[in-house]
């Protein structure tokens, strides 16, 4: 089938200017380490000023299920 009416260009960029990438939004801690929003903060595993990850903690919680496989 072929198509009757052609697109002029104006209109096919009307219709592709929501098309663009936009830039992220980024948050910044009172530290100031800058992360993606509503995220937590891998660095220190914060969110929010309250510590979720305990990344002292977790070597020795993988080092306890290890030994309890065995």
């Amino acid at each position: 089938m072929v198509v009757r009416m052609r697109h002029t260009r104006g209109h096919s960029a009307n219709r592709r200017s929501h098309h663009a990438l936009k830039n992220r939004a980024l948050a910044t801690t009172s530290e100031g380490t800058v992360h993606p929003r509503h995220r937590v903060v891998l660095e220190g595993g914060t969110y929010r000023g309250r510590t979720l990850i305990n990344k002292k903690a977790r070597p020795e919680r993988a080092a306890r299920t290890r030994s309890a496989a065995k």
